[in-house]
């Protein structure tokens, strides 16, 4: 697996979410550099809502499916770790095992919340500075990353999350994850006074307007995390489709917008002679 540090350079990277191998497969086959696989993305492709509920067995189990099936890097959503700082140093040397270059962690009580609703509630920073460097003391390579999130803004501001962003990054988080900042500003705030490599989250119907890569760039972040817009778009594509399925009792119109048997073959690398 590529590390993460092989991709820091000059323009922000896009990591779009995969909720399982072949969404990752379609994310490596378009050109992307890296794929994020998020808690929201695994709970709810399972019926489930990101709220913690999968087990840490369950997330490697399906994240380890998504990692071996391509050769970008794979940053993993871990939540809140598991646990407390032994559960993250073990939850880190397993993700690290199972061929992972990142794991992302947040600052959230347990159980935790969508990081853009209503409601959330985050852990003393002095408990999350133990779990960062419970990661670090977990890790095999400096080349695995350890990204670690803030959720502050909602409980606490602007200004709170700068103070946690600086604090996480003299612990020795290799990346910064400011979740839920609400502008452009809050963004440019954000990287002038938190001084290391920089995560922000692209997703829809939340609390950050649409950014561009282009301006994730200008604004001084290095990664740029799309972790529901394949999910999203596939959903509606599945619900639509059974409509029309109902409602005409055949596939036939369904065709043009099908991937055909071998194109998925090709895909999955499925050699039929």
């Amino acid at each position: 697996m590529k590390p993460l540090s092989g991709l820091t350079g000059t323009k922000a990277v896009a990591a779009p979410g995969a909720f399982n191998a072949a969404t990752a497969l379609l994310v490596e086959k378009a050109g992307f550099e890296a794929v994020y696989i998020s808690g929201a993305g695994l709970s709810n492709s399972n019926g489930l809502p990101d709220a913690g509920l999968l087990s840490r067995e369950e997330v490697l189990s399906l994240s380890t499916a998504i990692i071996k099936s391509v050769k970008i890097p794979a940053i993993v959503d871990i939540d809140t770790g598991f646990g407390g700082p032994q559960e993250v140093r073990e939850t880190v040397r397993l993700f690290e095992a199972a061929g992972a270059a990142a794991v992302q962690i947040e600052d959230q009580e347990f159980p935790k919340r969508c990081g853009h609703l209503q409601g959330k509630a985050v852990i003393p920073a002095e408990e999350f500075i133990a779990k960062i460097k419970a990661a670090k003391a977990g890790r095999k390579s400096p080349d695995f990353y350890i990204i670690a999130r803030t959720d502050a803004r909602a409980t606490g501001g602007l200004i709170e999350a700068i103070k946690r962003g600086r604090q996480y990054s003299n612990a020795g988080a290799d990346m910064i994850f400011p979740e839920a900042l609400e502008t452009k500003e809050e963004f440019r705030e954000f990287s002038r006074q938190v001084n290391s490599p920089l995560v922000a989250n692209m997703t829809e119907f939340g609390k950050t307007p649409f950014i561009t890569l282009d301006e994730f760039t200008e604004l001084g972040y290095s990664l740029v995390l799309f972790p529901m817009t394949v999910f999203r778009t596939a959903m509606k594509a599945v619900e639509e489709a059974l409509t029309e399925l109902k409602n005409s009792g055949t596939q036939k119109g369904l065709v043009e917008r099908m991937m055909t048997r071998e194109e998925i073959y090709r895909l999955i690398r499925y050699d039929i002679g």
